[in-house]
């Protein structure tokens, strides 16, 4: 009993010492984020598509085009008024070194929204040689009325009325 006792003590004396846990917030609904399974809170992204995280930057030049391993590409419409538009991509990058980019063109006159995903990286870097998973949901934005098509890297992933 008494031993029981001291456990018990001991116990509680642990949890007293430990600092308390608060939960992470939720992103709001509208908003999208990028996560890793790695990363404990995942990372807000504005939904406006002109601040797309993944376009091509200006030092881009300097990196090596490689592969994306696409696994899941899905768009979704929120109900909103105009209709706001979504894109979900889960897959691999080659690396851990490589880098995500997503290109976003406007819609062409059959209304077709093209979209090239690939990933850079450093050539002259040393990296381990596994994939390395992500995560990316933001903004496509609103469009005129009208039926459109999303196609990713030349493929057709869905369509939308808006």
């Amino acid at each position: 009993m008494k031993r029981m006792l001291i456990c018990a003590f001991s116990a509680l004396a642990l949890a007293a010492c430990t600092s308390p846990t608060t939960p992470l917030a939720d992103p709001p609904a509208d908003q999208p984020i990028l996560s890793t399974p790695n990363q404990i809170m995942p990372t807000i992204i504005p939904s406006s598509p002109a601040e797309n995280p993944f376009a091509p930057h200006p030092s881009d030049g300097k990196l090596s085009r490689g592969k994306v391993f696409i696994d899941l590409a899905q768009i979704r419409t929120l109900e909103s008024y105009p209709i706001q538009v979504q894109l979900d991509l889960k897959g691999n990058l080659p690396t851990p070194c490589h880098e995500l980019r997503v290109e976003i063109k406007p819609p062409d006159a059959e209304n077709k929204i093209q979209i090239e995903v690939y990933s850079l990286v450093d050539a002259g870097k040393i990296c381990v040689q596994a994939l390395k998973p992500f995560e990316a949901n933001f903004a496509l934005g609103s469009f005129p009325g009208g039926h459109y098509t999303v196609w990713i890297n030349g493929e057709k992933i869905g369509e939308f009325d808006s």
